[in-house]
């Protein structure tokens, strides 16, 4: 019994390390989320749908990276995977009650995306901060924001930046406005619920907010371009 305990634990630190340093290198086409959507829609009943496109980093606006830190980690490029101001803040406004605040980075959310499920449970959770450490190492700050950005869902049936860039800009990656990126990020805390493509009046406030606020973000690997 011990010796295939030990075989499970060596083959799950071996599997996982191995899917870690082939990602850092080949484009991530499919995520578990992805399949998870297409089996929701054929349980009820709709036709799958499904709009994903990988682009390279250097095929997107540099202003897309700084929306989404401007809008969801503003501390990416200083942290190492974990932003522990950001949870003690969160953990601090959830014990008031009321609206709960989470505190997950973009490597988290990256970790999340490319590699488990959606959930809540101490097995999830234990799991993303495994892949956490494991991308952070291996991957580096600038492959973390080109995974993330090709894979997070940002619409119902669009994943990544250039396919919401077609479907609801008429747009590719590298031509998105400022504005438009600023757009894209504010959906990102429920892109099913909100729409960049139709947005509210609630969604364009975030959106003005994360504009300026993109004025104090850096993005050190590409000179910034499209500003308007």
């Amino acid at each position: 019994m011990g010796k295939i305990i030990k075989w499970i634990v060596v083959a799950f630190f071996a599997s996982t390390i191995l899917a870690v340093v082939f990602y850092k290198v080949v484009p991530v086409w499919f995520t578990p989320l992805m399949f998870i959507r297409i089996a929701e829609q054929v349980g009820d009943g709709h036709m799958p749908k499904m709009h994903h496109r990988w682009v390279s980093i250097d095929e997107m606006t540099p202003n897309m990276p700084k929306a989404v830190m401007a809008s969801e980690d503003s501390r990416f490029l200083q942290h190492h995977g974990f932003d522990f101001d950001a949870i003690q803040k969160a953990a601090k406004h959830n014990r008031k009650g009321g609206t709960m605040h989470g505190a997950s980075t973009i490597t988290q959310q990256t970790a999340k995306n490319v590699f488990l499920w959606p959930g809540r449970s101490w097995v999830r959770k234990g799991l993303e901060m495994y892949f956490t450490v494991l991308i952070e190492f291996v991957w580096g700050k600038e492959r973390i924001m080109e995974v993330y950005l090709n894979s997070i869902e940002m619409g119902d049936g669009i994943y990544g930046v250039d396919a919401v860039a077609e479907d609801h800009f008429e747009k590719t990656a590298e031509t998105l406005s400022k504005r438009d990126c600023a757009l894209i990020a504010a959906t990102l805390p429920n892109p099913r619920k909100f729409s960049s493509k139709d947005p509210s009046s609630y969604m364009l406030k975030r959106q003005k907010r994360i504009v300026r606020e993109m004025n104090f973000v850096k993005w050190p690997y590409r000179k910034i371009e499209n500003e308007k």
